[in-house]
């Protein structure tokens, strides 16, 4: 930002431009006015003597509006208007005695035309308090409009990162089961080549920003991490097929929103069969949504249906994490498929990123 942006961007620099431009206006309404009315040029001093009187008592007035501005609105009304007549009164005097100097046939014969004076000076100041007023209030509800804002982005940050990181644990806790049994089993090497991975699929889990968006290419590399952790789990139990258009692969999604979904297939489909089971990831452009599916050739039935979409902690999870992000613009759906196996459906606002592969997978 430029020293003049900030330089304006400061509420009292702003008051005083505002106030100087303000009164040079009134100067050159007022001076025209003489001109017009057919007075000499000397009444330059006139109207800058009355823009000034102008200028000094409206920013000793400031001074005394910023002072009740806390007050509670009934009272800071009733001081207020007190200093405003305190100030029109001050106002007046300073006025007609800088007139008369000018003018000589300008002094009033009776009191009427001294309140002629006081009301004509009046409405200039009530005029400048409501201008006064109005800025403040205005700047006021906005600085409530950009902390609220800024809250509910906190706020949303907040549970975005409370439900990717819910997800650690649960995650977590079954890959150290898995170690657990592999060492059992006197299967140390391979206990080995999981920890490695776990280790990688870990730091890049903690260092994405769950606020933040991948591209799907990206998601894949880290889908790919936790597969490899699993097809040492399991071997050749485990079949995988991506099929994922050029299009999909450029698009934007949240960061590790497959993992819980590719974690609960493998715990239903693969990990409670002894023949294993097949899963396949789809990705691809529809208009101006992204469409994935996930599917698994696993046992579904209604039962495991409501198991998964009720208790499951990573598709409720993965559920409210897309409401989140996207609201009413996205849609997540679970079905049964025939004659068995499960299928989840996620369709996304689709959102270019830079494009990192120009070739289709399909492994």
């Amino acid at each position: 930002m430029t020293p003049i942006k900030i330089f304006l961007a400061k509420p009292r620099y702003q008051f005083w431009i505002l106030q100087i431009c303000g009164w040079l206006g009134y100067f050159a309404l007022n001076f025209s006015a003489m001109l017009a009315d057919g007075k000499p040029w000397h009444y330059v001093y006139y109207s800058l003597s009355v823009s000034g009187i102008g200028l000094v008592v409206t920013s000793f007035l400031r001074l005394g509006y910023r002072g009740v501005w806390n007050l509670p609105t009934s009272r800071m009304a009733m001081v207020a208007a007190a200093m405003l007549i305190v100030a029109e009164i001050v106002d007046t005097k300073l006025y007609t005695e800088v007139l008369f100097r000018f003018c000589d046939d300008c002094r009033p014969s009776n009191i009427w035309g001294y309140i002629w004076y006081f009301a004509s000076r009046l409405y200039v100041l009530l005029s400048w308090s409501g201008l006064y007023f109005g800025i403040k209030l205005a700047r006021q509800l906005q600085q409530q409009k950009e902390a609220s804002l800024k809250a509910q982005a906190m706020a949303h940050e907040a549970q975005l990162k409370m439900l990717r990181y819910q997800l650690n644990p649960h995650f977590l806790f079954n890959t150290l089961n898995a170690i657990s049994t592999l060492v059992l089993d006197n299967r140390n090497s391979v206990a080995n080549r999981m920890i490695g991975s776990l280790s990688a699929f870990l730091r890049y889990s903690l260092d994405s920003d769950p606020v933040q968006r991948v591209s799907l290419a990206q998601e894949i590399d880290a889908t790919n991490l936790y597969l490899g952790i699993e097809q040492l789990r399991f071997g050749d139990r485990l079949k995988v097929t991506t099929n994922i258009s050029i299009d999909a692969r450029q698009a934007l999604v949240p960061s590790l929103i497959l993992q819980p979904l590719i974690e609960n297939s493998i715990k239903h489909a693969v990990a409670k069969r002894e023949s294993g089971g097949a899963l396949e990831i789809e990705a691809h452009r529809d208009g101006a949504d992204l469409h994935i599916v996930l599917r698994d050739d696993g046992p579904g039935g209604n039962d495991l249906a409501e198991t998964r979409t009720s208790r499951g902690v990573g598709l409720a999870n993965t559920r409210e994490r897309l409401r989140v992000l996207y609201g009413d613009a996205q849609e997540f759906h679970t079905a049964n498929r025939q004659p068995h196996g499960f299928e989840v459906f996620v369709k996304l606002p689709f959102e270019r990123a830079p494009a990192t592969d120009e070739t289709s997978v399909r492994t």
